[in-house]
């Protein structure tokens, strides 16, 4: 087994992520506009767009899993499928990702796509709150314990439903079906019900004639979707296998060798932490080259097409309101494992509850925000 296999699928992360970024620019593709369009106007395009993401990224895993190509254990990263079903995490988490991604214009993916854009708002607002706040969740520590541990696992912790002491060693839809009808054939069962979910979605979203036509609203959704699937399958499928075989015996290749895709906050707290000692390379992960891939995927669109645009604070109030956002994202999406893409097109691939929790827990936290914005612009 060679080294080569961690240069292969990590710049194919690299590769995947730069399309996502060049298409969000092209596309104007923001999860966070998605609700305020909603909200404002009553219009549904860029939600559409998500649930189309979603559903092409759901049906993509249930097929490969279906034919056998890919395999997603409980353990991947995050850990969608966990028979630990952290409830307050997830909606916690995604409220205060819903907030946060509101006062600061945008969530994880979309910040980046900004940053490739030439906005310093959110730059600064990654590098200074964001990330900061996702790596002490991550890594951080206070005394001899995780900052997770001291701040949030004492009262979270104990409020998490163990699946596993009734039978249950998957949170997702199949597994509980299966674990209530005692039906043993649990990748038909989520063949079935992804298989409804995925057909309503698709009903919802091309029975507008405005999307139908909107051809860049169809375009973010499809690619945005199968970026999570090839991520899912490069990870998961033989490529995965042999990535995550030969990182049991190599201490120095990229660390969080696990089943994954796309997700934004994380990786954030991973920057950090790899940038704080740049000479270690094995820090250098999927979430890494995601990051940077999605940021030189937009700055690249933007060269090109001559839209590269310096953008800055207007005054005091906005940069505390992204200041505010970026640290509530941070602390809320590894709170809830994930944000509007890592649990709301990537985790909800896999049918995890917790996953569609955090995704409607994340669209009501920013609805509320901007409610309440819009009382206090006297609305």
């Amino acid at each position: 087994m060679e080294f080569n296999i961690h240069v292969q699928v990590l710049l194919s992360v690299f590769v995947i992520a730069m399309i996502m970024g060049a298409v969000v620019n092209k596309t104007n593709f923001c999860t966070m506009g998605a609700v305020s369009d909603w909200v404002n106007m009553e219009d549904k395009g860029r939600l559409r767009a998500w649930m189309l993401a979603i559903s092409v990224a759901m049906v993509g895993v249930l097929v490969l899993e279906a034919m056998g190509k890919i395999k997603l254990p409980g353990n991947s990263f995050p850990p969608y499928r966990t028979e630990n079903f952290a409830w307050l995490r997830y909606l916690l988490g995604g409220v205060m990702f819903g907030v946060g991604m509101t006062l600061g214009s945008g969530c994880g993916n979309k910040t980046l796509v900004r940053i490739g854009g030439g906005n310093l708002k959110s730059l600064v607002m990654l590098a200074l709150f964001a990330a900061p706040a996702a790596y002490l969740m991550l890594w951080g520590s206070i005394g001899d314990s995780g900052f997770y541990d001291v701040v949030f696992g004492g009262w979270i912790n104990p409020t998490t439903v163990e699946l596993g002491k009734y039978g249950i060693h998957s949170q997702d839809l199949g597994a509980l079906a299966a674990g209530a009808t005692g039906i043993k054939d649990v990748t038909v069962l989520r063949l079935v019900i992804g298989g409804l979910i995925a057909a309503g979605f698709l009903y919802f979203v091309f029975k507008s004639a405005d999307f139908r036509g909107n051809r860049d609203n169809i375009l973010s959704g499809v690619v945005i979707g199968a970026a999570v699937v090839l991520g899912w399958w490069i990870t998961g499928g033989s490529i995965g296998s042999e990535w995550k075989e030969f990182a049991d015996f190599q201490p120095k290749v990229p660390s969080r060798v696990a089943v994954q895709s796309y997700t934004f906050i994380s990786p954030m707290g991973d920057t950090v932490r790899y940038l704080s000692d740049p000479g270690k390379f094995q820090y250098i992960n999927f979430g890494i080259m995601a990051l940077t891939g999605v940021i030189a995927g937009s700055l690249l669109y933007a060269l090109i097409t001559r839209t590269f645009r310096i953008e800055w604070f207007v005054n005091f109030k906005d940069f505390a309101a992204h200041a505010i956002g970026g640290l509530l994202m941070g602390f809320g999406g590894v709170l809830s494992m994930g944000c509007t893409i890592g649990q709301g097109v990537t985790g909800f691939s896999t049918l995890a509850v917790g996953s569609i929790l955090t995704f409607l827990a994340i669209i009501a936290g920013s609805a509320v925000t901007m409610k309440i914005q819009y009382k206090m612009m006297g609305g």
